[in-house]
């Protein structure tokens, strides 16, 4: 890193914030203030270039018009782009996957061109998936269930590059029947899941925040409300 604060881009989040998926990047800083990190959240919106030079990134979730924009915005300032060929860790959610992916289909029929640094396509589904879903994760660094309430009608498929996050134990997941849930490729992690995702899964939170610090691990932070919050969720999603 450039100096001693660590500095999280929320890209997009007038556009790509429509579940609250911007929460992923406040617990973030907050994770790292509590280990006594400097951390800023960096805010990049329509009317911002997006910056390469940033410690990690998070994008999260919108509707189809919403998506264009983003979209667009992406391929005329490919600063992530960049950013993740460096292996610079990027957290995205739901949409955003189908955003960073080869194309997507809209709700209308229209495929759009993705900004390609995901081996995926996304289609419609023909019936929305709403509600609580849990996975268990199949990448190095994740041992813990994952939980979350995913809201979707896109069906994504992966291609040979990408991999999936996890295999579901509750829910759907990506759609498409392969039982699997979200896409890693590379520094990219994606996945469906809101809640924000990040407040019900500490150990991703703490994955990224390792990649992004350079080190192995990081202490525990020892948190009973994100236990119960946990513990609630983890419930509600055997149900």
């Amino acid at each position: 890193m450039a100096d001693s604060t660590v500095r999280i881009g929320l890209v997009l989040p007038d556009v790509m914030g429509t579940y609250g998926d911007g929460g992923n990047a406040l617990i973030l800083r907050q994770r790292l203030r509590l280990r006594g990190y400097d951390a800023e959240v960096v805010e990049i919106t329509l009317s911002d270039p997006v910056p390469e030079s940033l410690d990690l990134y998070t994008l999260g979730g919108a509707e189809d018009s919403a998506q264009r924009l983003a979209t667009r915005h992406l391929q005329k300032y490919p600063g992530l782009q960049r950013a993740a060929e460096r292996g610079t860790p990027v957290l995205a959610i739901c949409a955003a996957i189908q955003v960073l992916g080869r194309w997507y289909e809209t709700s209308s029929g229209e495929r759009v061109d993705g900004v390609e640094m995901l081996d995926c396509t996304t289609a419609p589904q023909a019936t929305r998936s709403i509600g609580e879903v849990l996975t268990k994760p199949t990448i190095d660094g994740l041992t813990a269930a994952l939980t979350g309430f995913e809201n979707h009608r896109g069906g994504t498929s992966l291609g040979p590059s990408a991999a999936g996050l996890a295999r579901v134990t509750h829910g759907v997941g990506n759609g498409v029947g392969d039982g699997l849930e979200g896409v890693v490729q590379g520094s990219v992690i994606g996945t469906y899941m809101h809640g924000p995702a990040l407040a019900r899964n500490p150990e991703l939170a703490d994955l990224l925040l390792s990649r992004a610090l350079g080190v192995d691990e990081l202490p525990p932070l020892d948190l009973p409300e994100v236990d119960k919050l946990r513990k609630e969720r983890l419930a509600a999603g055997r149900r």
